[in-house]
């Protein structure tokens, strides 16, 4: 089941790109950004993630934090994060357990893992959902747009 507007922010603990676990219940007081992408050090992943990291000071401003997530291993995201230079954490959600708590949805007939953004208000309540597969910024434009209109 996927989530919708309105619901609470999932419970959960992922490792990030350093090994350490983060834990989904530290982001309450702050609106939070959540990506999910598909793979490291792909062109289109590389792409969001660096949109992402290059306007990390800017979502900041919105009282924001962010994550991204995908199904990359811990040694895959510290490799990632080290090559382009990445801040914020990359959680490593290895057998999709966090994906199928947001009901991330498959796209491109089923054949690819999804690319979906959600972004959490400062009590954990989903505000916005940004689902494209192929529109790699529209992720970041919307969001800034959206933490904007926010505060």
């Amino acid at each position: 089941m996927s989530l919708k507007l309105n619901d609470k922010l999932p419970y959960f603990i992922l490792k990030n790109q350093y090994d350490k676990e983060v834990n989904s219940k530290n982001f309450y007081g702050k609106n939070l950004v959540v990506f999910f992408y598909p793979k490291d050090d792909t062109p289109g992943c590389t792409m969001e993630v660096c949109n992402f990291r290059d306007n990390y000071s800017e979502i900041k401003k919105y009282n924001s934090n962010i994550i991204g997530i995908s199904s990359d291993t811990v040694k895959s995201h510290k490799n990632f994060s080290k090559k382009f230079n990445v801040t914020y954490d990359l959680l490593s959600d290895c057998d999709n357990a966090v994906k199928k708590l947001f009901g991330v949805p498959k796209s491109l007939f089923g054949l690819l893992p999804g690319r979906v953004t959600y972004i959490f208000d400062t009590n954990g309540f989903l505000l916005k959902i940004i689902n494209s597969q192929i529109n790699i910024y529209e992720h970041i434009s919307k969001t800034i747009k959206f933490l904007k209109e926010l505060k």
